[in-house]
C-alpha cells in the first residue's frame, strides 16, 4: 500500500437517492486505472453508513470485479460487532481481500471493550482486518499488542493525527504491521505522518482529480519539497478550508467536484448534504487551480 495512494472511491446515487451500480461501475473502474496503491469501497468517503447490505454487496462486488485481482481490495465494515460481522460475511462472499473496520456507533468505550470489538469481528471472518482509529475509538500502546496478537488484525488506519500516540503505537507493533495516515485530507499532514515512519496515507482528491493526488505521492516520495509545498498551499490547504466551512463536506466536496469533471456519482445521501451554490462556485475554481498546476484540464 506504500507504492501508491490508496484509493476511496465514492458510492454512485441515482438523483432519487436510488443505488446507481452502473455510475459505482463506471467510477471504480477510473479509479483503477490510475493504479492506486488499494481500493477500498463501501468505506467513509463511500457513505458505507447509509448502505443497505443489499446495496453493500452491489458495491463490493463492482469493486472485486474491476479489479480483477490486479490490486487489494478492501471493503469497510462497521457499527457494533454482530453487525459488522454481518457486513464483513457479505463482503467475503463477493470477494474482498481485506476489511477496514470502521469506528463503532456512537458509544464510548474503555480499551478493553475496543480490544473485544476487534476480537468479536476478527472470531468471525477469514479476511484479514485493519481497524480504523478516529473519533471515540484510540488505542493506547497496550491495546495496540493485544489487537496485533489477533492473527487476522494486520494493521491501523489512523484519524486522529496525534504524532506523539503514533510513534507510541509503532514502536509497540510487531514486524510488518500495516500503518497508514487516514486523516481528512491525509496529504496536509503527508510529511509528519512519514516522520513517524507512515508513509502510506489514503486520498479523498484521488476520487476526483487522481492526476493532482498522484502528483503529490510522486513529489511526497521523490522529496521534490518544491512541488509539495506549491500543491499544499496553493489547493490542499484552500480546499481544507473549504470543507471545514460545513460538517460533511469532507464527503460532499469530493462528491460534488467529481460531478464537476463528469463523474456519475450523483448526489450524497442524508444526512449529508450537497454543496450550496457559493461553496460549488468556489471549489469549481480551486479544482481548476489545482489541475492547472499539474498540466490537466477540468
Amino acid at each position: 500500500m506504500e507504492r501508491g495512494v490508496l484509493s476511496f472511491p465514492l458510492t454512485s446515487f441515482h438523483e432519487d437517492g436510488s443505488l446507481d451500480p452502473e455510475g459505482c461501475r463506471a467510477h471504480v473502474a477510473a479509479q483503477i486505472a490510475t493504479a492506486p496503491g488499494a481500493v477500498f469501497p463501501a468505506c467513509g468517503t463511500g457513505e458505507f453508513f447509509s448502505l443497505d447490505e443489499d446495496e453493500y454487496r452491489q458495491v463490493v462486488t463492482i469493486a472485486v470485479e474491476e479489479a480483477g485481482g490486479r490490486l487489494p481490495v478492501v471493503a469497510g465494515i462497521g457499527y457494533g460487532w454482530a453487525q459488522a460481522a454481518r457486513f464483513a460475511r457479505i463482503a467475503e462472499e463477493a470477494g474482498a481481500d481485506a476489511l477496514l473496520v470502521l469506528p463503532h456507533y456512537l458509544v464510548a468505550a474503555p480499551q478493553d471493550g475496543l480490544v473485544a470489538q476487534l476480537e468479536q469481528i476478527a472470531a468471525r471472518t477469514r479476511l484479514p482486518l485493519i481497524a480504523y482509529q478516529r473519533g471515540q475509538v484510540a488505542y493506547t500502546a497496550a491495546s495496540l499488542r493485544r489487537i496485533a496478537a489477533i492473527p487476522n488484525v494486520i494493521g491501523l488506519k489512523d484519524g486522529h493525527s496525534d504524532l506523539d500516540r503514533l510513534q507510541r503505537l509503532t514502536l509497540a507493533a510487531p514486524e510488518g504491521f500495516l500503518f497508514f495516515n487516514g486523516a481528512s485530507t491525509a496529504e496536509i499532514q503527508a510529511r509528519a505522518y512519514a516522520t513517524v515512519g507512515i508513509p502510506a496515507y489514503s486520498s479523498a482528491v484521488h476520487a476526483f482529480a487522481p492526476e493532482i493526488a498522484n502528483t503529490f505521492f510522486a513529489a511526497l516520495r521523490d522529496g521534490d519539497g518544491k512541488t509539495v509545498e506549491r500543491l499544499l498551499r496553493d489547493f490542499y490547504v484552500p480546499l481544507v478550508e473549504l470543507r471545514d466551512r460545513v460538517p460533511g463536506y469532507a464527503v460532499s466536496l469530493v462528491k460534488a467536484a467529481a460531478r464537476l469533471r463528469g463523474r456519475p456519482v450523483g448526489p450524497v445521501r442524508a444526512p449529508l448534504t450537497d454543496p450550496s451554490t457559493t461553496d460549488l462556485a468556489d471549489l469549481e475554481a480551486l479544482l481548476t487551480t489545482g489541475l492547472d498546476l499539474v498540466g490537466a484540464a477540468l
